[in-house]
């Protein structure tokens, strides 16, 4: 014990490595998406019909700081054939004669597809809704809910199944 104390230990000085630096970068993309749910079933026994339930819409959206607003929209492929019995020859109900409104937000009356826009088929087509894009909402889920009514005034539509598809699409500007 004694010989281990008779000599110094051996001076230490702190040696530190040279500083290694590393680039990061992360990215994140736009995105949007529409969900649609429900399928509203209309009982034609009456010359204005309501749909049984509205369709909800869930729209999502990661937009880049370029975007100034978002819109949604409601259309049929066609004008004159909103929903068809398919019979031979067909039975059609134009989109002229179904008309929605977004029952969320302000109420507004009903208005048949009868737009001419970018997305959809023109004389088809309905803005369910546009929102201006601030820095807020820049990153944003909203659903909505679409009522949605079938007016026969001036159809003369025999007994029989009409079925049709509805389109729904957004578009961020």
């Amino acid at each position: 014990l004694t010989v281990v104390g008779m000599f110094p230990l051996a001076a230490s000085a702190q040696l530190n490595s040279a500083i290694a630096v590393t680039a990061l970068a992360a990215t994140k993309g736009e995105s949007l998406t529409v969900a649609a749910a429900g399928a509203p079933v209309f009982d034609l026994s009456t010359t204005v019909a309501n749909g049984s339930a509205p369709v909800v819409i869930t729209t999502t959206w990661v937009l880049s700081p370029a975007k100034a607003s978002i819109s949604l929209y409601a259309y049929f492929a066609s004008a004159a054939i909103a929903l068809t019995d398919g019979a031979t020859p067909p039975n059609n109900i134009p989109s002229a004669n179904v008309k929605g409104k977004v029952a969320t937000g302000a109420p507004t009356v009903f208005t048949a597809f009868t737009e001419t826009k970018a997305i959809g088929t023109a004389g088809a087509t309905l803005t369910l809704f546009t929102e201006l894009i601030t820095g807020v909402n820049k990153n944003k889920t909203r659903t909505d809910n679409l009522d949605v009514q079938i007016d026969q005034t001036g159809l003369l539509l025999p007994a029989g199944t009409f079925t049709g598809t509805l389109n729904i699409q957004a578009q961020a500007l």
